[in-house]
Formats: structure tokens, C-alpha cells, sequence
């Protein structure tokens, strides 16, 4: 199993010049199907919010939604210290 953290280093910033045909939604979902596909990810909203094209606000809130529409995903709301820390694997 491989655990990463995503941090503002880490990051890899994708082009937005374009718009997305997939909703924010689908985007953040398949974001994340795509960084837990080998293990737990770990994360703040902050940190991929650029590499998502999203705001941290509405990946907070998208994460929460997500909870209970993405059954291909095991997401858990980890831990709070001065921003939500996010779990999430296959399930």
C-alpha cells in the first residue's frame, strides 16, 4: 500500500486555459481516483486546489458530497488543524 501527502510542493499545476467539459464534481472525482489509485492519499483542499481548478471552498464542499456519491472511493473527513485534512482511498 503507498501513502502520500499532497503538499503546495508537490503540486503539478494543470493547464485552465481550457474549459472542462466534466462537471467540478467529476473533475475532483476523477482527480482523486487518479491520486488514490495506488494507495491513501492525504491532502488539504488548499494544496490542489490549483491543480483541480477548483477553490479550497468548493472542494471542502464537494468532498462532502462525494462522501455519499462516490461508492468507488472510501472518504474521510481526517483530521482538522487550521484546514480539513482529507483521507481518501479506493474502497
Amino acid at each position: 500500500m503507498t501513502i502520500r501527502w499532497v503538499a503546495g510542493s508537490e503540486v503539478t499545476q494543470m493547464s485552465t486555459t481550457q474549459p472542462s467539459p466534466e462537471s467540478k464534481e467529476e473533475r475532483l472525482r476523477s482527480y482523486l481516483r487518479q491520486k488514490a489509485a495506488d494507495g491513501e492519499l492525504y491532502f488539504k483542499s488548499k494544496f490542489i486546489a490549483d491543480e483541480v481548478g477548483l477553490s479550497a471552498k468548493e472542494i471542502g464542499a464537494l468532498m462532502v458530497k462525494l462522501r455519499d456519491s462516490a461508492p468507488e472511493l472510501e472518504i474521510e473527513k481526517w483530521s482538522y488543524t487550521s484546514a480539513t485534512t482529507w483521507r481518501v482511498e479506493p474502497a
